[in-house]
């Protein structure tokens, strides 16, 4: 979950990794530093510090020996070791000479660290990471990469590497096992990111490492080996995402900025993929497996956390629709169990890096049961969108705030897509196919009518921001909205909320209603209105506050809820496209309220890459 980023070539690396480091600050922000090696001298200077990238800047500017062009850079989500300068990357050997930087866990490194103290290396830092230094240098003949190959040949667990040497200081050496890394190729200059948002003003030329590979950079050139020391040869591929889609444009933060690409970003999802008149669904990335999936008669979707809940409203949008049974799993719990797996089962994987560790390594799993494995990511080029049999793109663009929002909203409407394109191959009409997708037409228009009224948001928000305890409550296709809607609020404003499918709520939970104690109620005029409205009435019995997401027009529910937020009225299958727009909003404005830094929130990182 940390990010990596080195560079070599003519230019000075210092201006180049740090804002490589201020770009990728989204995947941990504990601790950061970089070392630098002038090829001319030899000569080694590393920088490290406790905080955010800024902190590491304003080091930066103060040190006037920090020449060279080759260096790489490090910031850190902790893992083993509690953010300080010492645990901070990148971390070298006894004398100095070899430094690495390291997203990932080495699992056998207290083993590997006990050998080496016997052999007489020095550890300064509480992180498994620093093993991989020392072992580096224990191995090390004059030549970096047969050092790390060998090395790596001891380390069980993941890594996304990078190695500098002061010995051989016109090289950088970088290996990948489950964590990401990718190549910039540019003019006699060459990077290496664990993101390509970190390289995109320089280059958009990369290739993508796989696992089990090692690559060496120099001024010149580059190439690829296996750990088994066989060569890989493989071309560049060129990167659509335009830099200005990284940057703030003008917003107080990234995830205000991608709360309101949401419009745009629904129509990407469904560009080029809507054939209205025969009701279809055009999924060119699973078409090659279209007869594999018309025999299917099981769905199981892995995920986490914001893309478990995507893939909750998936289940009720295939099965009511697709007549497809359908079981969602938390990717984390899918391998430790045993799940039951055939030759008449399908494994979609959702995840917005298309990196999480968990989801790919439950990919992995079905794939060695010989089923069917389908993604549903957003980056171009990552691990789940190469291992998978087939899959679909989000096109969301990049996502940098750590609280997901519009990569939500894009799996929600490839999810629909989906259920028309499988409902299609089985009993959908021709008529509910055109309906389901004309009204998934109008949404973009709709989430900007409800973007629209964001100050009425911000209003309730600040009314609301004193209280520390939320429960949000929703039904059918709302549940799973009700789960997101806690979890971005618990995620950037650190006020305790949980999420409850609405009739479980006198199963318990009805016990911590006070006046003190606030329910968000997603209640459009569905099939379930009655029942939601119900509940909300025992909320009120009991002095409940509500704030109550209602279709546009409803005035029953006025008369119950303190608070009412109108939606534009679609399909009850779409909408959790609306309501949970709103429930971002409101997470956001709350946390603004409260002063969080919302891009940034506490102890959270963007791609889980380590379990």
């Amino acid at each position: 979950m940390c990010g990596i980023i080195g560079y070599i070539g003519q230019k000075s690396a210092k201006e180049i990794l740090l804002d490589g480091l201020k770009r990728l600050e989204y995947r941990g922000y504990d601790s950061a530093g970089l070392v630098i090696i002038n090829p001319n001298t030899k000569s080694v200077q590393e920088i490290k510090t406790v905080g955010r990238v800024v902190a590491l800047e304003e080091k930066v500017a103060k040190s006037a020996q920090l020449v060279g062009s080759v260096g790489i850079a490090h910031t850190r989500w902790a893992t083993h070791g509690q953010p300080s300068e010492v645990n901070a990357h990148p971390h070298s050997d006894c004398h100095g000479e070899i430094f690495i930087v390291h997203n990932g866990i080495i699992e056998n490194y207290q083993e590997l660290r006990q050998e080496l103290q016997k052999q007489g290396h020095q550890f300064k830092s509480e992180t498994d990471s620093e093993v991989l230094a020392h072992l580096i240098e224990q191995h090390y003949q004059d030549n970096l990469e047969q050092a790390v190959l060998a090395s790596l040949k001891l380390v069980r667990g993941t890594y996304g590497l990078a190695v500098v040497s002061a010995k051989e200081p016109e090289k950088i050496v970088v290996a990948r096992q489950s964590s990401p890394l990718l190549l910039g190729i540019g003019q006699n200059e060459y990077f290496v990111s664990s993101d390509v948002s970190a390289i995109l003003n320089h280059t958009r030329q990369v290739v993508y490492l796989n696992d089990g590979e090692l690559a060496v950079l120099t001024p010149q050139d580059f190439k690829i080996i296996t750990l088994d020391n066989q060569k890989i040869y493989r071309s560049a591929e060129a990167v659509d995402w335009d830099l200005t889609e990284s940057q703030k444009g003008g917003c107080a933060f990234f995830m205000q900025k991608e709360i309101f690409e949401q419009p745009e970003v629904v129509r990407n999802a469904m560009r080029g993929r809507v054939i209205l008149a025969q009701g279809l669904a055009k999924l060119g990335g699973i078409e090659p497996v279209a007869a594999e999936l018309r025999e299917i008669d099981r769905l199981i979707i892995v995920a986490c956390g914001t893309s478990y809940y995507a893939g909750l409203v998936g289940e009720y949008m295939i099965e009511e629709y697709a007549g497809l049974p359908v079981e969602v799993e938390y990717a984390s719990e899918f391998r430790y169990r045993k799940p039951i797996l055939d030759k008449k089962t399908a494994v979609l994987a959702i995840s917005q890096s298309g990196e999480t560790a968990d989801t790919l390594a439950a990919i992995r799993e079905a794939k060695l049961k010989g089923v069917l494995t389908l993604g549903i990511v957003n980056v171009v080029g990552s691990t789940i969108a190469r291992q998978t049999d087939a899959g679909i793109y989000n096109h969301a663009g990049p996502e940098i705030g750590v609280a997901s929002t519009k990569a939500f909203t894009s799996q929600l409407t490839v999810l629909a897509l989906l259920t028309v394109f499988l409902g299609r191959q089985r009993n959908m009409s021709l008529v509910t196919g055109q309906k389901i997708l004309t009204e998934l037409n109008n949404i973009p228009d709709q989430l900007a009518q409800i973007l629209q009224n964001a100050a009425a948001i911000k209003k309730i928000a600040k009314k609301y921001k004193q209280y520390t305890d939320f429960l949000y409550l929703g039904r059918k296709y709302n549940f799973p909205v009700a789960l997101e809607g806690a979890l971005k609020l618990k995620e950037i404003s650190y006020s305790h909320a949980e999420g409850y499918a609405a009739g479980e709520m006198k199963h318990g939970p009805i016990a911590l209603i006070t006046p003190d104690f606030p329910v968000v109620a997603i209640c459009p005029q569905d099939s379930v209105y009655e029942k939601n409205l119900s509940n909300l009435q025992e909320v009120k019995a009991r002095q409940g506050r509500i704030i109550a997401l209602a279709t546009a027009g409803d005035k029953d529910i006025q008369k119950i809820a303190d608070e009412v937020i109108h939606l534009p009225k679609t399909l009850e299958m779409l909408t959790p496209f609306l309501a949970v727009v709103v429930l971002q909003l409101l997470a956001y404005e709350v946390a603004v309220a409260l002063g969080r830094d919302v891009d940034k929130p506490r102890n959270l990182a963007k791609s889980v890459t380590v379990e």
